[in-house]
């Protein structure tokens, strides 16, 4: 038999085996095809794949975490097959399949190399703000992203009868997975806190919208100030002293230990919530109005909600992961997990919907934290690198600001200037920079984007590297630092890099055609939206490379 009549029988074989898996029909017609009434993405920001485990006696019988791994389906060895891993690009290669090289989306911000100005990822001047006066807040598209999104295909696969609702504090981790043609896409607005959205999409809010922005469920947030969900004697079995050096300030000027005082903030500053578990509390209870408002999977097509929870990312950028604040954060997220799928249950029914929860990137140890423990790593500053590349090569060539950022890793000539004279070879300044580089204690390997196939590197930097750039929206130079080291500051920590403690994430399956189990095979974040295609049945995103994972499969 030839190969592709085996290919043909076994995906045949796989399609009725899939269809015949589901005892309970949820359709009236019994000649549709089985599918789940609802998908739902949950998308936590900054969790490393240890989270799921480290926490784990701690987390509730009732709560989200131990419920999904003991029902569902977890890929043990889930990997981000690119750099940066960043927010942005992590929530757009989840819910598109691709990654930046095809999506677009390289970065949180970038400098355009056509447009020849710094760009936000989901930056839009031809629209405005729907929900508030907050004139930027709403100034945001997808329109950045050249890919479709798995609720894209869904919308085309129905008619567009399918509901998309994206909801998520932070603009990208909402814009994005909602895709190009979503039913809602709704974000925070810090200075009023109420959710918003933009003319894009629609130019008044829903009335439930509008409803749930008029209870301000933040200031109610604040009123609980922010006290620890376990007692005091758990936290030094699972992290470092409450006050420790490496943690930064966001809440109370100088203040590092519980507990920390909110409510002072009432009505005065509704940015403060994002440094606290409150957020995310914020977070479920607008999903949930978003599920009962649109009447989400009660429909005879399936719907999908998209729902990101970004307080982790704050509270990881300042505090660390080995921080009272992080695990706090942890412990508290597996209860709101956990009040949406009792959510789900009444308003979908178990066993009608499907669930995948997993992470947009990690986050590195905080440098002071590896210095105090002999890990290797460490704190350095790009822009210091910046400055001092451009001082010295003002001195070789007359000329200032040669190199106009260093982004993500990635060094940026100022083309324009060379473009205007010829007393700068661009090979000779490429080989400067790279000898510069490769001369720093926290670099591993510098090289040309152009010459990147020439890099002696090893090859998963190398093809993260290649799955990372977009020629118009990247740098001229990559560089890769050693293990342990991030550019940024060495009070809490970053992200963006191809290591393990960045890379490697949480994917863990649950609901309608979900078996229980897991796999240590390696899987990567660009497998989900084949998998949810696969799930419901239709076209996979414009730019998927992912592959179907099969495993979770009844």
């Amino acid at each position: 038999m030839s190969k592709i009549s085996i290919s043909f029988s076994l995906l045949f074989s796989f399609c009725s085996l899939f269809a015949n898996a589901q005892t309970k029909s949820i359709s009236k017609n019994n000649n549709s095809l089985p599918r789940p009434k609802l998908v739902v993405g949950i998308v936590v920001d900054q969790m490393r794949w240890d989270y799921l485990y480290r926490y784990h006696d701690l987390y509730s019988s009732t709560g989200g975490f131990k419920r999904l791994l003991g029902e569902g389906f977890s890929c043990e060895n889930t990997f981000i097959p690119y750099i940066p891993t960043v927010t942005a690009a992590g929530h757009t290669c989840i819910y598109t399949g691709s990654i930046p090289a095809i999506h677009g989306i390289v970065g949180n911000s970038w400098y355009d190399n056509i447009q020849k100005k710094e760009m936000y990822c989901t930056d839009d001047s031809t629209v405005a703000t729907v929900g508030s006066e907050t004139v930027a807040v709403g100034k945001m598209s997808p329109r950045n992203m050249f890919a479709t999104t798995i609720g894209d295909e869904l919308r085309l696969a129905t008619n567009f009868r399918s509901k998309v609702i994206a909801v998520s504090c932070k603009d990208r981790a909402s814009i994005l997975p909602g895709g190009h043609d979503p039913n809602g896409a709704y974000w925070y607005d810090n200075k009023t806190g109420n959710f918003v959205t933009s003319t894009y999409y629609k130019q008044t809010l829903p009335e439930w919208v509008q409803t749930f922005n008029d209870r301000k469920i933040v200031d109610s947030l604040y009123a609980l100030n922010w006290n620890l969900a376990a007692d005091s004697s758990q936290y030094p079995l699972y992290s470092t002293a409450d006050s420790s050096d490496y943690e930064g300030t966001q809440i109370v000027d100088g203040k590092t230990t519980f507990p920390y005082p909110l409510s002072q903030f009432i009505g005065k500053d509704y940015g403060k919530i994002m440094f606290t578990p409150h957020a995310n509390t914020m977070t479920t209870d607008m999903a949930i109005a978003a599920l009962k408002g649109e009447k989400l999977g009660l429909g005879d097509v399936p719907d999908m909600l998209a729902v990101s929870y970004s307080t982790p990312d704050y509270i990881g950028h300042t505090n660390g992961p080995n921080s009272w604040e992080q695990m706090d954060d942890y412990i508290r997220l597996d209860k709101e997990i956990g009040r949406l799928l009792a959510t789900l249950d009444a308003q979908v029914g178990k066993g009608n919907y499907t669930v995948f929860l997993s992470a947009d990137h990690g986050a590195a140890h905080a440098a002071r934290f590896s210095e105090t423990h002999n890990l290797p790593g460490g704190a350095f500053s790009e822009s210091a690198l910046k400055n001092d590349m451009n001082e010295q090569l003002k001195n070789k060539y007359g000329f200032p600001n040669i190199i106009k950022g260093i982004n993500e890793y990635q060094v940026t000539f100022n083309n324009d200037l060379l473009s205007r004279t010829e007393n700068i070879n661009r090979e000779d300044l490429t080989n400067w920079v790279i000898r510069y580089l490769m001369a720093r204690p926290e670099v591993a390997s510098a090289f040309s984007f152009n010459k990147i196939s020439q890099a002696l590197i090893p090859e998963v930097q190398k093809e993260r590297t290649i799955n990372g750039y977009f020629a118009q929206r990247c740098g001229d130079i990559q560089f890769i630092p050693k293990p342990g080291y991030f550019g940024g500051s060495d009070k809490g920590t970053t992200h963006g890099a191809w290591n393990p403690y960045d890379a490697h994430i949480p994917l863990v399956w649950y609901g309608w055609g979900i078996k229980h189990g897991e796999t240590n095979r390696e899987t990567y974040m660009t497998d989900i939206a084949a998998t949810v295609a696969a799930l419901l049945h239709i076209q996979m995103p414009s730019g998927c490379i992912g592959k179907v994972i099969p495993e979770a499969f009844k």
